[in-house]
C-alpha cells in the first residue's frame, strides 16, 4: 500500500479491513434458511426430519433438541465434543457471535479459528462437527436464544461435554471488534 500522501506519524495506525475470505473448519457448515415476511411478522422452517434426520443433514440423526437463552453479556465457552455433532439456529431478531477452534489432530484445518455472528438478520444453520471447540457471547441489549439439534441425547451422568477456558482465543476474542 502506498502512503506517500499521508503523514507518517498515521502509518502504524492504518489497517484495512478484510472482505470476504474469512477462515473456514473443514467439516463446519453454515447453511442459509428462507426467512419469510408478512405484515404479520416472520417465518423460518428450520428442517425437515425424515427417518429421524433432518434433510438438510442425512447423516445427522436427531436426538435431542434445545434451547438456550443467553442474557445480555454473557460468554458460554469454549466446551466441545467427543461423540456429539451440534446444529445452532438463532432467530433473525436475535444476534450471536460464536467463536469456533478445530481441535482435531487429524484435520487439515488444525487450529484454525472462525468467528462469525448468528442471526442478525439473517436465517442460517450452523453445523459444528465432533472435535470443534465452540462458544458464544451475547454482546448486545437483549436476551438471545440459540435453538439447536444434537445426534447424541445428553446424558448428566456421562455427559458428552469437555470445557476449555473462555479465553481460549485471547482476552479480547469476546469483545466487539470496530472495523
Amino acid at each position: 500500500m502506498k502512503l506517500d500522501n499521508i503523514s507518517s506519524q498515521y502509518h502504524p495506525q492504518i489497517t484495512v479491513q478484510e472482505y470476504g475470505g474469512k477462515p473456514v473448519i473443514d467439516g463446519v457448515k453454515l447453511i442459509d434458511l428462507k426467512l419469510y415476511h408478512d405484515e404479520g411478522g416472520d417465518f423460518t422452517e428450520l428442517g425437515r426430519i425424515k427417518a429421524g434426520a433432518l434433510e438438510t443433514f442425512p447423516k445427522f440423526e436427531v436426538r435431542q433438541i434445545s434451547i438456550s437463552n443467553m442474557q445480555p453479556g454473557a460468554v458460554k465457552a469454549f466446551h466441545l465434543h467427543l461423540k456429539q455433532d451440534d446444529i445452532w439456529y438463532v432467530p433473525a431478531r436475535h444476534r450471536l457471535l460464536v467463536g469456533l477452534k478445530d481441535l482435531r489432530q487429524d484435520s487439515p484445518t488444525k487450529d484454525q479459528v472462525m468467528r462469525l455472528t448468528l442471526g442478525a438478520h439473517a436465517s442460517q444453520l450452523l453445523y459444528v462437527p465432533t472435535g470443534i471447540a465452540h462458544g458464544a457471547a451475547n454482546l448486545w441489549q437483549g436476551t438471545c436464544s440459540v435453538i439447536y439439534f444434537t445426534n447424541q441425547a445428553f446424558n448428566p451422568k456421562d455427559p458428552d461435554e469437555l470445557r476449555l477456558p473462555s479465553d481460549l482465543l485471547g482476552e479480547d476474542f469476546w469483545q466487539l471488534k470496530r472495523e
